[in-house]
């Protein structure tokens, strides 16, 4: 009976005594805390976007002097007033294309075969390759008085129609470079959607472009008011391609901002421009982002 029996170390548990092993801290581990792996991505942020934001806002108050007199100043010049109003402008213009131009695009991704989807997908994608100064450019050669859209309607009989330094021009060349932007999330919604409730709505009676207006339809407004606001923020900042397609009749805020930062050197006013535009939008967006979710339940249930 003289042999004992190590019951901790047969049990399988810790063979350090019971206080020491409950008396010794734990050991730190990040999986511990998920949250920690988001500081890098805040700290950019930060770094990036919050701090030259907040700079750029304490200087519209700032610069020359502490007062409002730069927003006073906004506010009361006529032609600030009319570049805000045609910014928005424009920018829904390209938003309504957009729409126009991505529905079909993304529904045709969601109904052909895996090799021409993959087709599809990828002249969607190409345009992310090329600069946007290049795609300006070439819509310049394209859109000019003498250029090959003219040139075709001169060939077929028709009269030459004015699109460079046009806010039609302006609005073309925008879209083309945005049209990814709406393409993408309409077809992310899109591809979730069943067609055979299609198919069930006109195996009851419907006709066609019923089944499709009062099912498919309501089912893809996510997508699409998720693409048109992305579209629709992005265009608000562009500032290459009204500078090289448009005119002094198409002129937008960012151009007045680059004006007044780079050549007048007046970072209170740019400043302010660029406060205001970024209020207006979330204004804006406050505003419409109820009307589009009520729509979407009025579609969703009828």
């Amino acid at each position: 009976m003289n042999q004992t029996i190590d019951t901790t170390t047969a049990g399988g548990s810790d063979p350090r005594p019971a206080g020491r092993a409950a008396s010794e801290p734990r050991r730190w581990r990040l999986a511990d805390y998920p949250s920690l792996l988001t500081v890098p991505a805040i700290l950019l942020l930060i770094a990036a976007m919050a701090y030259p934001l907040l700079t750029i806002v304490l200087r519209s108050f700032s610069e020359p002097e502490w007062s409002l007199q730069n927003y006073v100043w906004f506010f009361s010049t006529p032609v600030n007033l009319t570049v805000l109003a045609r910014t928005f402008s424009i920018s829904a213009w390209v938003t309504i294309v957009c729409v126009i131009a991505a529905y079909p695009y993304a529904y045709l991704m969601t109904t052909v075969g895996p090799r021409m989807r993959l087709v599809l997908i990828m002249c969607v994608l190409v345009p992310f390759w090329v600069s946007g100064v290049v795609r300006t450019l070439a819509w310049v050669i394209l859109l000019q008085d003498s250029g090959v859209i003219n040139s075709t309607l001169k060939a077929i009989g028709f009269s030459s129609i004015r699109l460079i330094r046009t806010q039609t021009g302006v609005v073309i060349g925008m879209a083309q470079v945005l049209l990814p932007f709406m393409i993408l999330p309409l077809y992310s919604v899109m591809r979730g959607i069943d067609l055979r409730l299609v198919q069930a709505a006109r195996s009851l009676g419907a006709r066609p472009a019923l089944a499709f207006l009062q099912v498919y339809l309501p089912l893809s407004l996510p997508g699409v008011f998720a693409g048109a606001i992305i579209v629709f923020i992005l265009s608000l900042g562009f500032y290459i391609t009204p500078a090289l397609l448009g005119g002094p009749r198409s002129t937008m805020l960012s151009t007045l901002v680059q004006s007044q930062v780079l050549s007048l050197l007046n970072w209170g006013r740019g400043g302010t421009m660029g406060v205001v535009l970024l209020v207006s939008t979330f204004v804006l967006l406050a505003v419409a982002a109820p009307l589009m979710r009520q729509r979407h339940k009025q579609a969703s249930r009828s």
